[in-house]
C-alpha cells in the first residue's frame, strides 16, 4: 500500500548493533575514540562491531575480502559519520516517526533472547532506558545517512548516449551474462462470483466496524481477521507516512478522519479496509486498517478453471486466436489489450528511458510468480497451459491460463537486445562515480581527524588520510 531506496552502503546501516553477546562484552573490555568526522567521534567499540558483521555477512554468502575487515568497516563508518553531518548541514529531512516503534520492536527481541529486561541490562551494562537512547541515535544516525545519500544519487540520470558509451566500455570478456529469459501470454479470469463475494466481505467488515464501536479493540482484531501480513502481526498499524503514498480511495478515507475516529468500509485494488486514525503529524498520518479480501467456495474456483480451459480448447480447435482470446475474455486490464503478452510495467517506472518498444517482456524465472513458473516450465514454446489458481499482484484469487511464446538462452548482454539491464548498469555506476566524487569535496571540505594508530591500513578511499 506504501510506495524505499536502499542505502547502498548497507553494512554501516546494519543498525550498528545486532549486539550479539560477544560483541556487547567487547564494548565494555575497551573502547576509544579512532576518528571525528565534523562533530561525530567513531568509536573503537562501533568498529568493531561492523567489521565483525561484515566477516559474518560474507560468510554467510560464501566469499572473503583480502582488505582488513577492521579498516574496512573503519572507512564505513566514516563515509556514513559524513553523510549525517552533511546531511544536518543542509538540513535533509527524514521521516523518523516510525523510530520509536523498531527500537521496542528489537528490545523486545533481545528481552526474549535474554531472558529478562535485567539480563539485557546486565548484558549491555546500563539501564534500558540508556540503550535504547543508544539504538535511537543509531537508527536516526542511519536514517539521516541514508537520506543524504538518497538525495545526491536521486539527482543522477543517464541517457541512451551514456548507455551506449558505457557498453561500449565494457571489455567484451567482462560483459554481464544475462540469464535464461521466458517471454509469455497470458489469459486470466475472476470467478464470476466476484459481485457476491465482495458483497460477502463488505458485510463482515460492517460486522467488525460495528464491534469496534462497541468497544472492542481495533488491533486485536487486525491481528486475529486482517489479511494484511505485514501489519497484522502489528495489530494492523502501518509506518506513518505522507498521504500521497496510499492508493487513492484509502488516502481518501484517511484524511477525512480524527484521531481514533473509524473509516467507513473503503474499497480498494487490494480489497476492503477498516482504517483507524492513530495521529497526524504534518502531512504524516499514523494509521491502523484491517484488510479482508473476497474469498470463494472450491465450488466457485473451480467453475472459473472450467470456464477457462473451455476457451483454451477453442483456441486449440484454431476457432479463436488466443490474442483474440486475451481480448474478448481476460480481466488483465495490462495483457488484454496486447494478445495477452505479459509485462514488467514496475520496471518501466524504474527505468529513465519511456520509450514503449522497451516494454520490458522478458522475465527471468526467479522474478516470475510461482504458480506462473510452475505451468511455464512444462511448457514448450507455443504451447497452452490448463487453467490454474494464482492470485494478482493485489493478492485476489483468480484463474489463469499461459501461452509459452520464448525461452531465451543465457548470454551475454547486448544493447540491443538488454537495453533495459545496461541502462540499470550504467546509472548505478554513473552514480558511483558522482558519488565518489561528491565524496572527496566533502572529505576536504570537513573536519575529519584518524588517530595515528588507524591510518595504515588498506584505504580504498585515499582522501580519507588528507
Amino acid at each position: 500500500m506504501s510506495k524505499r531506496t536502499v542505502l547502498l552502503i548497507g553494512l554501516v546501516a546494519a543498525v550498528a548493533g545486532v549486539w550479539q553477546k560477544g560483541f556487547a562484552q567487547e564494548r565494555f573490555l575497551v573502547d576509544e575514540v579512532v576518528a571525528v568526522v565534523g562533530n561525530s567521534p567513531i568509536l573503537y567499540s562501533e568498529v568493531s562491531d561492523v567489521s565483525k558483521q561484515l566477516v559474518e555477512e560474507r560468510r554467510q554468502m560464501g566469499y572473503t575480502s583480502d582488505r582488513d575487515p577492521f579498516n574496512e568497516a573503519l572507512e564505513h563508518m566514516l563515509t556514513q559519520k559524513l553523510l549525517y553531518n552533511q546531511a544536518q548541514i543542509d538540513s535533509v529531512q527524514t521521516n523518523t516517526d516510525d523510530l520509536p516503534q523498531r527500537i521496542e520492536d528489537y528490545v523486545h527481541q533481545l528481552v526474549e533472547a535474554q531472558g529478562s529486561l535485567a539480563a539485557v541490562e546486565a548484558l549491555f551494562h546500563k539501564p534500558i532506558f540508556d540503550i535504547k537512547e543508544d539504538l535511537r541515535k543509531k537508527y536516526e544516525e542511519m536514517r539521516y545517512a541514508q537520506e543524504m545519500q538518497n538525495t545526491i544519487q536521486s539527482k543522477v540520470k543517464v541517457t541512451p548516449g551514456e548507455v551506449e558509451r558505457f557498453y561500449k566500455r565494457i571489455d567484451k570478456d567482462s560483459l554481464p551474462i544475462i540469464p535464461e529469459q521466458y517471454v509469455y501470454a497470458q489469459i486470466t479470469k475472476y470467478p464470476p462470483s466476484l459481485k457476491e463475494a465482495k458483497q460477502r466481505v463488505r458485510e463482515r467488515m460492517l460486522e467488525l466496524r460495528e464491534r469496534i464501536l462497541k468497544g472492542a479493540r481495533f488491533d486485536m482484531l487486525a491481528r486475529a481477521y486482517s489479511m494484511d501480513p505485514g501489519s497484522a502481526i502489528r495489530g494492523g498499524e502501518l509506518d506513518p507516512s505522507p498521504k500521497e503514498s496510499y492508493v487513492q480511495p484509502f488516502a481518501d478515507a484517511l484524511s477525512k478522519l480524527k484521531p481514533d475516529q473509524i473509516s467507513e468500509v473503503v474499497e480498494t485494488d487490494f480489497g476492503f479496509h477498516l482504517i483507524q486514525l492513530i495521529d497526524k503529524k504534518g502531512n504524516r498520518y499514523h494509521a491502523r486498517h484491517i484488510l479482508l479480501q473476497p474469498t470463494f467456495t472450491d465450488d466457485e474456483l473451480a467453475a472459473t478453471d472450467k470456464q477457462l480451459d473451455s476457451v483454451v480448447n477453442l483456441i486449440r480447435l484454431d476457432s479463436i486466436t488466443f490474442a483474440k482470446a486475451a481480448e474478448e475474455f481476460s480481466d488483465d486490464q495490462y495483457s488484454r489489450l496486447n494478445g495477452g503478452l505479459v509485462s514488467s510495467y514496475d520496471d518501466i517506472g524504474m527505468a529513465s528511458n519511456e520509450n514503449a518498444q522497451l516494454t520490458p517482456t522478458r522475465f527471468f524465472k526467479e522474478n516470475l510468480p510461482p504458480e506462473d513458473f510452475m505451468a511455464l516450465r512444462n511448457l514448450k514454446p507455443g504451447e497452452i497451459s490448463a487453467a490454474f489458481q494464482t492470485r494478482d499482484q493485489n493478492g485476489n484469487a483468480q484463474s489463469k491460463v499461459v501461452k509459452l511464446l520464448e525461452i531465451i538462452p543465457a548470454h551475454p548482454a547486448s544493447l540491443k537486445e538488454d537495453y533495459l539491464r545496461l541502462e540499470q548498469l550504467a546509472l548505478q555506476d554513473k552514480q558511483a562515480r558522482e558519488f565518489h566524487k561528491w565524496l572527496n569535496e566533502k572529505i576536504a571540505a570537513m573536519y575529519i581527524r584518524i588517530e595515528p594508530e588507524y591510518r595504515n591500513g588498506d584505504f580504498e578511499n585515499k582522501a580519507w588520510l588528507k
